[in-house]
């Protein structure tokens, strides 16, 4: 019995120094992160659904521009290879219009108007024109396993970007990418507790992206974790033990924003202005 306890003694403890190994972020740009750090972040730009600033729209990032924020935002490709700026596979939430971004040419896209507006999806080259250096950008690349065309034609790009950015991706396949072709390019693995957030997936996916196991592959910049979460022990183990740089989305009121200051860095925000108590109070 004793023998047997050793032996499941010793597995366990490979299982975990092998879990640390494989988590364990890049940390020799850290200081290339203070530039995000300076700037709340506006997820998907500082709008407001149901009017003429709905999320991912030239008048919400020029919105988020006017009011000294720093733009988060979504990039894929449309059935015509155009990288686009816009966060669901669908338009059903958008638009009520169930086929995927993926099935329409940027044309048809241009005919749809998004949450009741008279908007209209983004081209990502449009957007950062629009923005032209005035704020930092998180982009988040929407490839899970089709990942090349589109990082391939966002690096073409942002490569005459002059900005600052950063690039954020729930794939390891697209971070791997652009370490391998650009790697002066800040990266960032977005994660969250699939376990906690119920969702189906494959085990081994949900347990790799929970506890973020493609790190050592990727070499993440920093880690983009689902505030909600910021006390489990994956989150713990990279801000305490490695140090690592640490992005909080999506925080959706001044309370959660207080809630988050000493457990991340970076920090994304949706559905208020985190701006208007500081100016209350000036």
């Amino acid at each position: 019995m004793r023998l047997i306890a050793l032996v499941f003694a010793c597995a366990a403890a490979l299982i975990i120094a092998a879990m640390l190994y494989l988590m364990a972020p890049s940390r020799r740009r850290k200081s290339r992160m203070g530039v995000f750090e300076q700037y709340f972040i506006a997820h998907r730009g500082f709008h407001q659904n149901g009017t003429e600033r709905p999320e991912n729209s030239m008048p919400a990032f020029s919105a988020a521009v006017s009011r000294g924020y720093g733009i988060e935002l979504d990039v894929q490709l449309t059935a015509d290879g155009v990288p686009v700026v816009f966060h669901d596979f669908t338009l059903h939430r958008a638009a009520g219009d169930a086929r995927r971004i993926s099935e329409l040419t940027f044309a048809e896209l241009e005919e749809i108007p998004l949450f009741g507006s008279s908007q209209r999806i983004p081209r990502f080259s449009e957007v950062l024109r629009m923005v032209d250096g005035r704020v930092p950008m998180i982009i988040e690349l929407k490839a899970m396993w089709k990942h090349r065309e589109l990082c391939e034609k966002a690096a073409r790009i942002l490569d005459r970007y002059r900005g600052s950015y950063c690039i954020e991706s729930f794939s390891p396949l697209a971070l791997y990418w652009f370490r391998r072709h650009r790697p002066e390019v800040m990266r960032g693995q977005l994660a969250t507790s699939l376990f906690r957030e119920g969702k189906r997936r494959w085990w081994f996916f949900a347990w790799t992206l929970t506890w973020c196991l493609s790190n050592r592959l990727c070499r993440p910049d920093f880690v983009a974790y689902n505030f909600e979460f910021r006390n489990i022990l994956p989150v713990r183990l990279m801000r305490r033990m490695y140090r690592c740089e640490m992005a909080a989305w999506t925080i959706r009121s001044q309370a959660d924003l207080e809630k988050s200051r000493s457990h991340f860095d970076v920090f994304i925000f949706d559905s208020f202005d985190p701006k208007a108590r500081s100016e209350q109070v000036g």
